[in-house]
């Protein structure tokens, strides 16, 4: 799978998850892509993930 695509699918479940589709909290939505990491995500991506979450959870 594409670099691009995989980041994207990170992205997306995150975006899912803590919107109006899902309305998860941002700690429920890590949590989920650190337990799919290896398997559903790419665990390097996930580690890259991991590093600016604090950031991504600012945003929203």
């Amino acid at each position: 799978m594409p670099l691009g695509s995989r980041i994207i699918a990170i992205a997306d479940t995150y975006d899912a998850m803590t919107t109006d589709r899902q309305r998860f909290s941002h700690e429920v939505a890590v949590v989920e892509i650190q337990k799919n990491s290896g398997t559903q995500f790419d665990d390097k991506l996930v580690e890259a993930f991991m590093k600016i979450e604090s950031i991504v959870k600012n945003i929203n």
